[in-house]
């Protein structure tokens, strides 16, 4: 089914009230959101990294499904990630639903400290001109955050009129509380950050293995629609190759581990040329250095800028 599906930036109707917004290149911050309307009722899956796309996104969805954003019922966010939040309050009666785990992380880090990193760029040297060159088209100034006002652990089944629509928590992975939104009647299920299409993977959370078992748990839905967090529409195909370089890269970085190669290492050491055609490869430093955590069993916190550092010079290598 990928191949029916042009990955141009707007609106798409997949059919029977659902709809797709896709982000052309579908990198950092460039994310996909969703909508699904039955009688007078509707459920928007996820919202962008700042007001301003998010208004865009919403004026489109008014024109063409004839919701507008006071009317939009529920919000519903994959995951605690800003470019799939910082429009909720846009959607000014909406019930925001998010996973605990997402709630959480979303109370931890605010659209107030991503500006403060953006803030501090110029002071970051290397990591500093790529925090610039990936988040400079967003404005963190400009956001409408609303907090979930309803929270849920594992399943959670909904109406949106006559559709149910399912949700499905299978983080920790991507972040800490991933959500699969599924909409079992019209085989269609919207992914956030568990699919990047055509982009490299980033595993903020881990364990790897949970990534892998949700991927398989799209895979069995035989759904004929599959919106991923970023990219184009995909297909069981599409999964399976994201799961590819889960697995790929879950064996050679614990080759590299138990080696005793240091993070920087083994980012710079492991061939991605079975994957080369797909963006943002400097990825690679980010889940490289959250296995191995997991495979040390330590719980400390990323160094973010270390490896925003390390992200700037694999960017920098590739480029020449």
């Amino acid at each position: 089914m990928k191949q029916a599906w042009r990955f141009e930036k707007g609106l798409h109707e997949t059919g029977n009230g659902l709809y797709a917004w896709l982000q052309p290149d579908g990198g950092w911050g460039w994310s996909n959101a969703g909508l699904i309307v039955d009688s007078d009722q509707s459920l928007l899956v996820d919202t962008l990294f700042d007001a301003k796309l998010t208004q865009e996104m919403l004026d489109v969805m008014s024109d063409v499904a004839g919701i507008a954003p006071a009317e939009i019922n529920t919000v519903v966010n994959t995951h605690a990630n800003g470019d799939h939040t910082h429009g909720n309050g846009l959607c000014t009666s909406a019930e925001v639903i998010a996973s605990a785990a997402s709630a959480r992380e979303m109370e931890a880090f605010t659209p107030q400290m991503m500006q403060g990193f953006m803030d501090a760029a110029d002071q970051l040297g290397d990591a500093g001109l790529y925090l610039k060159e990936i988040f400079g088209p967003f404005d963190f100034r400009q956001v409408a955050e609303k907090l979930p006002t309803r929270t849920f652990s594992g399943d959670l089944q909904l109406q949106v009129g006559g559709k149910r629509v399912e949700l499905i928590e299978v983080g920790p992975a991507h972040t800490r509380g991933d959500v699969l939104v599924y909409v079992q009647e019209d085989k269609t299920v919207f992914t956030g950050d568990i699919l990047f299409i055509d982009g490299t993977p980033l595993m903020w959370a881990g364990p790897v293995a949970n990534w892998i078992a949700a991927c398989d748990r799209i895979i069995a839905m035989q759904a004929d629609v599959i919106v991923p967090g970023h990219g184009p529409i995909t297909d069981a195909a599409g999964v399976r190759r994201v799961q590819e370089y889960l697995l790929y890269i879950q064996a050679e970085t614990r080759t590299r581990f138990d080696a005793g190669l240091s993070v920087r290492e083994a980012a710079l050491d492991i061939s991605l040329r079975q994957f080369d055609s797909w963006g943002d490869a400097e990825r690679i430093a980010i889940n490289v250095d959250t296995l191995y955590r997991e495979f040390s069993g330590t719980h400390s916190s990323a160094d973010t800028v270390a490896l925003f550092t390390l992200m700037a010079e694999i960017k920098k290598d590739q480029r020449g």
